[in-house]
């Protein structure tokens, strides 16, 4: 794993890897270039004969936890079978309040932003991002905290700036799939996660423009844009099991009956040998992560991978193809997000 920070010698966002290259994160696994890895049980070389180390997946996220929260056993999968995986963290995480008790002393809150940054390191390796990119934000807050107001804060960037930062990194990496955060965000409004979703689209449309950002790096065109999404059959299914076995349910009834009857997911990705990673990943983050927490940990380990062990995604482009409108539930779901590339 290799942690690398943007900088920014223009205002419309051109970024390089940060001077002297990238640094090593600590606790980090050494870089697979052409080591071997293990695939459904396997030996493969990455880009290797059935591997697909042609391939490159870029993940956006807000924060540091976001990448374990939120398709973290997706990314282990594609990591797993040779795809090259690039996780773009938007933000230091500044604002996290400590919600494990064990972690909440001074010198933990005195030394936050480092102590995130290290968590996310570990995280990541976990889950099996190959790159690890800081854009170089500060942590906006909740909605409505003082700390929207702070001129260094990911929201009160401009779109034109921030957008420029994330196509030099998907002109950098050449993804031909990128997963950000969808424009649906009524459950959890954070500034941070709607801005996700605005440099992403906009980042989307422009990295293969050889008229917009030319200090950002040669045109790259992504094929595909994903939204990640949290499965409500999955919720109400944990809700379901507590309650059969006699667990208190963390999820309340009247805010489950505000969840849309069905999914909007176009896409299911099996975790099948993968179903603890996100859980895993999200242990690293012990500022953030009680171990205690009844939101991530109620149910045991063994029951908890039985239920709905898949991520599921909203597919919002996809370059030469015409997709259906926003709402409508598709036939029949994909089950590969490179599904349809060009090189796939």
């Amino acid at each position: 794993l290799w942690v690398s920070e943007t900088t920014h010698a223009h205002n419309s966002g051109g970024a390089a890897k940060a001077s002297g290259g990238a640094a090593k994160a600590s606790g980090g696994a050494a870089k697979a270039s052409g080591g071997a890895a293990k695939a459904s049980g396997e030996a493969r070389l990455a880009g290797g004969p059935g591997a697909r180390g042609d391939l490159c997946l870029l993940c956006v996220h807000a924060h540091p936890d976001d990448e374990s929260s939120k398709g973290a056993g997706t990314v282990a999968r594609y990591h797993s079978l040779g795809v090259r995986t690039v996780l773009v963290c938007c933000t230091g995480g500044e604002e996290g309040d400590i919600l494990n008790p064990a972690m909440d002393t001074p010198e933990v809150r005195a030394n936050l932003p480092a102590i995130r940054r290290e968590e996310l390191a570990k995280a990541a390796s976990v889950i099996g991002y190959d790159e690890v990119v800081l854009l170089g934000y500060r942590d906006s807050g909740m909605q409505g905290s003082e700390a929207n107001n702070d001129p260094r804060c990911f929201a009160q960037a401009s779109l034109e700036e921030a957008t420029g930062r994330l196509v030099a990194e998907i002109r950098r990496f050449r993804p031909l799939v990128l997963v950000a955060y969808g424009d649906d965000q009524e459950h959890y409004p954070h500034p941070d996660h709607l801005k996700v979703h605005e440099i992403s689209v906009a980042a989307f449309d422009a990295a293969g423009d050889p008229n917009r950002y030319p200090e950002a790096g040669d045109p790259w065109q992504p094929e595909k844009l994903y939204y990640s999404m949290w499965s409500v059959e999955r919720m109400r299914a944990l809700h379901a099991k507590c309650l059969e076995l006699g667990y208190d349910s963390p999820f309340k009834e009247d805010w489950l009956a505000r969840l849309p009857e069905r999914d909007r997911a176009t896409t299911s990705i099996s975790l099948a040998g993968f179903e603890s990673v996100s859980m895993d990943a999200l242990r690293s983050h012990a500022t953030q992560v009680d171990p205690k927490s009844a939101w991530w940990f109620r149910l045991p380990k063994e029951v908890t991978d039985t239920i709905a062990p898949y991520d599921d995604y909203r597919l919002a482009r996809f370059v030469g193809h015409e997709l259906l409108p926003e709402g409508v539930e598709v036939a029949q779901r994909e089950d590969d997000l490179f599904s349809g590339v060009s090189t796939g």
